[in-house]
């Protein structure tokens, strides 16, 4: 295992995997700290993530959520530390570009995709669990909104395991981005990429493999050219998927009232999340619920594979 900097505190569990070469699966947090407002958060965030890393350990492999708590670079969180993090109301949304910031200052924040992906790099972590990536937001064109994952997915060498981007967003110019980052997009078991709260969609998926070894050993020749990591999209389970004209209903009414209100930047895609859980009476947060275990359990069995 690398040496890490002096600000990093690894779990027991995880530290031990890492040290004997065992398989390990990185787990984001913004989901926890920003995924629902405060206090209906702590009740979810502890039931999901505690559901997520048990799903992991299921599989052969141990869990590593990753999170800034009290300016502590965490990789693997107890469960009190799992319920302090759902506890604070102000906590910061991290990506790239202010990773460091929390650190320094000695403040606690959840960890996006992008910043999960450089944590979980730094300490040798090479699958990563999560709902769904960040993307292109609508309306790119003319805000230039697109999200540090997709810059982070083309140089960060760790597989990541998603039910596709966020539906919220211009999903076919998110694949476009991750064309031309080089990243290689793989369906698991599908042709179509992924709707994350639906299984399916209309634009079609660059390749397609079909077990967690084809996975792992498709990853293993990448590492041979040192042409990192990539996307492996998981479709949510048909049983627990929401038909894409119901879902897609839901987002155009939020996406309407996002900007009547003028919300932009960072507040987004929380908003938007916040305003569907609202408008479907709580099942996409069911759904959310299930593709993340879903995601969690591949990625599991793909760490495993790899390890094999």
């Amino acid at each position: 295992m690398r040496k890490l900097p002096s600000f990093v505190d690894v779990q027991e569990d995880v530290l031990n995997a890492l040290e004997q070469d065992k398989p390990v699966v990185a787990l984001e947090s913004t989901i926890i700290t920003h995924g629902m407002p405060f206090p209906q958060n702590v009740e979810m965030a502890m039931a999901m993530a505690m559901a997520v890393e048990d799903e992991i350990r299921m599989r052969g492999a141990i869990p590593a959520t990753i999170a800034v708590i009290d300016g502590r670079l965490k990789i693997g969180l107890s469960a009190q530390e799992l319920d302090q993090l759902a506890k604070v109301k102000d906590a910061l949304k991290i990506s790239r570009a202010d990773i460091a910031f929390p650190i320094s200052q000695k403040k606690t924040a959840g960890t996006t995709v992008a910043a999960t992906m450089i944590v979980a790099r730094i300490a040798g972590i090479r699958v990563f669990a999560t709902g769904g990536i960040g993307g292109v937001h609508a309306g790119a064109e003319t805000s230039f909104d697109i999200s540090a994952d997709l810059t982070e997915l083309g140089k960060t060498d760790v597989i990541v395991v998603a039910a596709g981007a966020k539906v919220i967003l211009d999903v076919p110019k998110t694949l476009e981005v991750l064309e031309t980052q080089g990243v290689s997009v793989v369906g698991y078991q599908t042709d179509t990429l992924p709707a994350f709260w639906t299984s399916e969609s209309y634009l079609a998926v660059p390749l397609r493999l079909d077990s967690a070894a084809e996975i792992a050993d498709f990853q293993k020749v990448r590492d041979e050219l040192s042409l990192g990591a990539g996307l492996i999209a998981n479709p949510i389970p048909k049983s627990d998927e929401i038909p894409a004209g119901i879902i897609n209903a839901y987002i155009a009414t939020a996406q309407s009232e996002m900007e009547a209100q003028g919300i932009q930047g960072k507040a987004v895609t929380p908003f938007l999340l916040q305003r569907i859980f609202e408008l479907s009476d709580g099942e996409s947060l069911k759904a959310n619920i299930a593709l993340v275990k879903n995601n969690a359990r591949l990625a599991a069995d793909i760490a495993v594979a790899f390890h094999n």
